[in-house]
């Protein structure tokens, strides 16, 4: 018996409790801190089943009726005898729940980021020290799923599975019980296809929408002059050509830290960072109708019709861009902040990256990048390098 903890109490976690309980000679137990989640999800599964619906391309629906055999707030009640943890819960509340269950992890343990996003191996190796080299640590670029809760506790709609997702797994110095790529693939299933290779590092770069998001708002918004508008305007397939060679750009300047970092490492393979093109044609290959370039890419992602910007309603019905929302407050403290603050570590300017950089801290109210450098009073709230007095090259890649 397997015993797999998910740690959450959102959306991914609850489909990743529902798909994981359904395979053979699995024990899954769920850990969510928030409020009192664990008493509202243990008290609705003790009066209904917990039902998973899996909705296929055929449009038919696979219905699975399996449920977590625990669900508690108690790290040690979640933790004890635990081959691998998985935490399926936003950037912002990983240290919390990296803090509880240090005290109950054991050497070997395999933890998973799902997704991990960027920094996450940052606040892994600070949080849990010495431990961390101990246990195998992996994270992935994004859910399996697309997916939503119908009713708290009861069930969950997957309403479309990825046919693969990309990470990458650090082997700790105790040998897990199993591989750590093939025990996750065995609680999600056939799909997606988990494809782990190079190191944790190009899995903080590779945070596609920190700087795919930023850049869409920066070329909407940066020169707007504040009068509402009768409508809220697309997000992707509104772009200009000036935003999606923006986009690129600042892809590049990714790629051109990775491979400062094997230049410098030859031994570390940061070839699992891609161009943002590179990885639309991965991920939507058969939702893009024109794949000439990220311009067309982009406008022609029928996965992306009708996706408008993060907008206000005013009074009297008109529209005004929310510059509070996640696509800034989630993908800049733990996306392109991360990004600069590994640029500024190796050595590489990112002219691009701070342009827009500059202009999001600014709409967040909030102070990063100060005269080129990670040194705003705000930095403690990234996870970039510099939050955590990390300096070095080898102090980034875990050394």
């Amino acid at each position: 018996m397997v015993v797999v903890v998910v740690c959450g109490g959102g959306n991914g976690a609850h489909t990743l409790a529902g798909v994981a309980a359904s395979r053979p000679n699995t024990e899954v137990r769920v850990l969510t801190l928030f409020a009192d989640e664990a008493e509202r999800w243990t008290k609705a599964m003790e009066s209904s089943d917990f039902v998973t619906n899996i909705h296929n391309h055929d449009k038919s629906i696979t219905k699975l009726t399996n449920k977590p055999r625990l669900v508690t707030k108690d790290p040690g009640k979640a933790a004890i005898g635990a081959e691998i943890i998985i935490l399926a819960v936003p950037a912002f509340v990983h240290a919390q729940y990296l803090e509880a269950l240090k005290p109950h992890v054991t050497p070997g343990t395999i933890l998973v980021g799902l997704p991990g996003q960027p920094g996450f191996e940052f606040d892994v190796y600070t949080i849990w020290g010495p431990l961390a080299s101990k246990c195998s640590i992996m994270a992935f670029e994004s859910l399996p799923w697309a997916c939503r809760i119908a009713e708290f506790g009861q069930c969950v709609e997957i309403l479309g599975t990825k046919e693969s997702l990309v990470g990458a797994v650090h082997i700790g110095s105790v040998p897990s019980k199993f591989d750590p790529t093939l025990l996750l693939q065995g609680c999600l299933g056939p799909h997606p296809s988990l494809l782990t290779k190079g190191h944790l590092l190009g899995i903080t770069l590779m945070s596609v929408n920190s700087y795919i998001h930023s850049s869409i708002l920066y070329g909407r918004w940066h020169d707007w002059n504040g009068t509402p508008l009768d409508e809220a305007p697309l997000f992707y397939q509104g772009i200009d050509q000036d935003t999606a060679d923006l986009m690129s750009g600042m892809s590049d300047e990714i790629l051109v830290i990775a491979k400062e970092i094997m230049k410098k490492n030859p031994k570390v393979d940061l070839h699992n960072v891609d161009h943002v093109l590179q990885w639309y044609l991965r991920v939507y290959e058969d939702d893009i109708q024109d794949k000439s370039n990220l311009y067309t890419a982009i406008r022609s992602n029928e996965a992306y019709i009708g996706l408008t910007h993060p907008m206000s309603k005013t009074e009297d019905g008109k529209y005004l861009p929310n510059f509070k929302h996640r696509y800034l407050s989630e993908d800049i403290p733990y996306g392109l902040a991360v990004s600069k603050g590994v640029a500024e570590v190796v050595g590489v300017n990112t002219p691009l990256i701070d342009k827009v950089l500059i202009w999001c801290q600014e709409k967040l109210g909030k102070e990063y990048l100060v005269d080129g450098k990670m040194i705003g009073k705000d930095v403690t709230f990234t996870r970039c390098p510099q939050r955590y007095s990390m300096t070095t090259v080898d102090a980034i890649l875990g050394k």
